[in-house]
């Protein structure tokens, strides 16, 4: 599930969240197919879109790729009840589902929460959010003066931040990866090949 909503407007390096995250798909689609799996995927903002039902037939992995080359958006608020209605009525088995998104604040998340908790009943959740490169750098810089000082203690409040979405999520046994935009392909990768290996779906 690939939110194309605002929150995925942020760039980084030349791209957006939301390019990071189509890219995974396509490399995370290729690997699950790969390895006899189904893969399909969908996209959402106001609603969902480019729906492509979980498969693993001959040409799967150019429809995915054909319907990820079509994903256009206007950056609105997403949807998560719909969202959480569209999840519902259009996977009908349990599966291991990622959703890259992006939540900067616990209460961003709290806003949503009963929706992923709601998907996370019947399916196997791994939300997929982003961290900041530039807090990183922030956060690991040495000091050297007041403004530099004040930078970092704001970095670090937005990582803790995200740490405290990571256990909210954690509670209600929703899986996460929490990683750098340019890692995003092969920490999602992983993160497949975990849950495959632990035999946990």
């Amino acid at each position: 599930l690939i939110d194309k909503g605002r929150t995925m407007k942020m760039p980084f390096k030349g791209l957006s969240l939301l390019d990071y995250s189509i890219n995974a798909t396509m490399a995370l689609s290729h690997i699950i197919l790969r390895k006899g799996d189904r893969a399909g995927m969908m996209t959402f903002s106001k609603k969902a879109e480019n729906k492509i039902a979980a498969e693993n037939k001959s040409g799967q992995l150019k429809k995915i790729s054909e319907s990820l080359y079509n994903i256009k958006t206007d950056f609105f608020e997403s949807d998560f009840n719909r969202l959480y209605q569209d999840v519902k009525y259009s996977i009908n088995q349990r599966s291991l589902i990622l959703l890259f998104t992006n939540f900067e604040t616990l209460d961003g998340l709290n806003r949503q929460l009963k929706y992923l908790r709601g998907i996370a009943k019947n399916h196997l959740l791994v939300v997929v959010f982003f961290k900041n490169s530039e807090l990183q750098t922030l956060i690991n810089k040495n000091p050297e003066s007041m403004q530099e000082i004040y930078d970092e203690i704001v970095a670090e409040k937005f990582e803790f931040e995200k740490k405290l979405i990571i256990q909210e999520l954690r509670k209600y046994g929703i899986y996460t990866v929490y990683t750098l935009p340019e890692n995003l392909n092969i920490d999602v990768i992983n993160k497949y090949l975990e849950i495959k290996a632990r035999g946990i779906l």
